[in-house]
């Protein structure tokens, strides 16, 4: 599969089969998150999973997901040094670890609240400093999903999009990017407005000036209240980074990201960083 392939397929599963993930999967999947150190602002991250088959009563009862997920045994936990950006690249960061698992054949499902923080902080012994933002649990999807996954996905609106008119703009914040406008970066945009976010608040809108494209976060207010010192739609930045640049090094654009003054503040959103076009 194509990155882009394989972020169409993505779908956030809360309900697995009783079905361990096999030995070769495993394996592969622990060596790419022992690998998964890059970011984009270089902020420390590293990754773990956990496996509740491994650990006895006591240990396992810590690890609970309030039961919003049924029959997952497999967990991908994961920390980050605290800095700047910091959010910003546990969310590129886990995200690549979600895909990869995508291209096993596994179902995944992003947990920024919905779960015992504590208890998975345990298993990853963070340092001074590192905060855990986000789990996965990792598995074969269910059959028929619980009734608890199919009230996530309707009040989410978990199958509903914003328009390109809604996130993309051309040049200056007023004027919307036109598809067919977007050359040879309508894929990677593309896959932006696919990109998972908590609650499916699509909170990324873009800015394409020249040869730079400007990433904003449109916060939803009070939205990053719970859970403290967290802040989620940082992550869901992280996360429509990483779709850009896969999608973007599949085609072959070259580029790099950074961070400064873009000249401009679309309706007071937060200005997050820019990715430049090499050549």
């Amino acid at each position: 599969m194509t990155i882009s392939e394989t972020i169409k397929l993505r779908r956030s599963c809360r309900t697995y089969r009783d079905a361990p993930v096999e030995a070769g999967k495993r394996a592969e999947l622990h060596t790419f998150l022992e690998a998964n150190r890059a970011t984009p602002f270089g902020s420390a991250v590293r990754f773990a999973l956990v496996d509740l088959d491994d650990l006895d009563a006591d240990a396992r009862r810590p690890l609970g997901t309030y039961g919003v997920i049924r029959g997952a045994r497999l967990f991908i936990a994961g920390v980050v040094g605290a800095g700047p950006r910091a959010m910003e690249d546990f969310g590129f960061a886990m995200e690549r670890n979600i895909l990869a698992a995508t291209a096993l054949g596994l179902g995944t499902c992003w947990l920024g609240g919905t779960f015992r923080r504590s208890g998975f902080a345990g298993r990853m012994n963070p340092g001074d400093g590192e905060l855990l933002p986000a789990i996965t649990p990792v598995g074969y999807p269910g059959e028929a999903r619980s009734l608890t996954d199919r009230f996530f996905r309707f009040s989410a609106g978990s199958d509903r999009r914003k328009e390109w008119h809604e996130l993309f703009a051309d040049g200056d914040p007023e004027t919307p990017l036109a598809r067919e406008s977007a050359g040879a970066y309508a894929t990677p945009l593309e896959c932006v407005r696919a990109a998972p976010s908590a609650s499916n608040k699509q909170p990324w809108r873009i800015v394409r000036q020249g040869s730079a494209f400007h990433f904003f976060l449109a916060r939803t207010p009070g939205y990053d209240r719970m859970p403290k010192g967290i802040p989620l739609q940082n992550v869901d930045m992280g996360i429509a980074l990483c779709h850009f640049e896969l999608a973007a090094a599949e085609r072959g654009l070259a580029g790099r990201w950074g961070i400064g003054d873009p000249g401009m503040s679309p309706g007071g959103r937060e200005y997050i960083a820019s990715w430049t076009a090499d050549g």
